[in-house]
């Protein structure tokens, strides 16, 4: 085995996912651990030690699988990673969190959300790209700042960023993920300072900001398996973008469709939105922000009907593949609209403004699979109020591609074949480890890798 192989890393909201692949885009051996969120009286969160670990946990796993066939003895050339947005450390110059990474989806904030300054609220959808609320990190980093927490002279990793500088490459911010941070102002592109002002930092909070597959150094963490000793690193990006270069979705009139615990269509674009525009489509909590690929734009349209699908599975006692594949065939068993009279069952808290999830049951016969297909039909509605907005400002998409986690359920692709147009499932089992794995053969294959401004490479 001549070529070195390359890996994708993938910090998600429910796993943490690496799979390994050869520069031609094979996939060979894949591993995953489910995220080590910490619940507590607080709400949701990651601590920085347990991550690394997990992170840890997931490479010896997927290097034994390796050992174990043809592939025994073989390096991995180039690692990547993907994950999660919205959420990170704050750390301090030796790089340990002063407090742990709050989860996107925690409702911490909105004491802080309803003091959030007029002036900059008037400004800020149009500036940032972004709809304001308590999911947008300026309103975690404001509550840190009112429990105790000291921004001022500290830096900020997003989680993905984290895991590359936790692997032994330097610490920088990728494009893609920052520009959900709320702090970059997407016409003068750089951070807002009035906005960190208000919070009390300045711009030295935010490390370098680079581009997607630039090179950070080689892993050198002292806990890493022999085969990825040395592996080149890089960050990949937002992980619904970087899944959507996996599935294909460019700038065709597509949507890429990302079903994990967070519900998202993606649409690109090969040039931005006008700020009015963005102000208008944030009303709708759709998001405009840079792309992986360097000079194009995404509208992000998300909801939480993945967290609500996935607490329904909790409330039946599934915890298993063949308990949901059981509760799938009974969904499909019934018609799309349920068996129940309307209203029997109701569910509602998938819009990411609305902050609480809701069940309520109003007759007998409700059982799980009546409340999964309510859940859909849910997800359904909110999809298509979104779709309604972004063909406001665009043509409609002519097709859809929708991948991840909750696509092996028959029910929700049927579901949402009566929302998304040309809808094509994608049998990849991991489409975000998988793109940064191919982020990943970039490295290898581009003679020029991009340093860190400022920095040697």
């Amino acid at each position: 085995m001549n070529a070195p192989l390359v890996a994708g890393l993938d910090i998600g909201s429910t796993n943490v996912k690496v799979q390994i692949t050869d520069l031609d885009g094979r996939e060979i051996v894949g591993a995953d651990r489910p995220t080590p969120w910490r619940v507590d009286a607080n709400g949701t969160a990651l601590e920085q030690e347990s991550l690394r670990r997990t992170i840890e946990e997931v490479l010896h796993e997927a290097a034994g699988r390796l050992e174990k066939q043809e592939y025994a003895g073989a390096t991995v050339g180039a690692l990547a990673v993907a994950g999660m947005g919205e959420s990170g450390f704050v750390l301090d110059d030796a790089g340990a969190a002063l407090a742990p990474a709050i989860a996107w989806f925690d409702a911490r904030g909105a004491e802080q959300l309803d003091a959030f300054p007029s002036s900059l609220r008037a400004e800020f959808a149009a500036r940032t790209g972004l709809p304001l609320g308590v999911q947008v990190p300026v309103i975690k980093l404001l509550w840190l700042r009112d429990n105790g927490i000291q921004l001022q002279g500290q830096q900020w990793q997003n989680v993905p960023e984290y895991a590359a500088a936790a692997l032994g490459g330097r610490r920088a911010l990728e494009r893609s993920l920052t520009a959900r941070l709320g702090l970059i102002d997407q016409d003068a592109e750089g951070p807002w300072a009035d906005l960190l002002a208000h919070i009390g930092i300045d711009a030295s909070f935010l490390p370098p900001v680079v581009d997607s597959a630039t090179d950070l150094g080689g892993a050198n963490a002292d806990w890493l398996p022999a085969a990825f000793e040395g592996a080149r690193l890089a960050v990949a990006g937002h992980d619904h973008l970087v899944a959507a270069t996996a599935g294909g979705a460019t700038a065709d009139g597509r949507y890429y469709g990302s079903f994990g615990t967070a519900e998202v269509l993606v649409r690109v674009l090969d040039t931005p939105l006008s700020a009015d525009a963005r102000a208008r489509l944030a009303e709708f909590f759709i998001n405009h922000v840079p792309h992986v690929e360097a000079g194009r734009y995404v509208l992000v349209a998300g909801v939480k009907t993945g967290l609500i699908m996935r607490r329904i599975l909790h409330l039946a006692g599934i915890t298993d593949r063949e308990a949901r594949d059981r509760l799938d065939r009974e969904v499909m068993a019934l018609p799309v609209e349920g068996s129940l009279p309307r209203g029997a069952v109701t569910v509602g808290g998938a819009r990411n403004d609305d902050g609480i999830l809701a069940l309520r049951v109003a007759h007998d016969g409700a059982g799980p699979a009546e409340v999964f297909a309510a859940a859909l039909r849910h997800g359904n509605d909110e999809l298509a109020r979104l779709i309604e907005a972004m063909d406001r400002e665009l043509p409609p998409a002519t097709g859809s591609v929708l991948a991840g986690g909750w696509v092996g359920m028959n029910s929700v692709g049927r579901a949402r074949s009566l929302v998304l147009p040309d809808l094509h499932l994608s049998t990849r089992a991991q489409d975000t480890a998988y793109g940064a794995a191919l982020t990943a053969a970039r490295l290898l294959t581009t003679n020029s890798p991009t340093p860190i401004e400022g920095e040697n490479p």
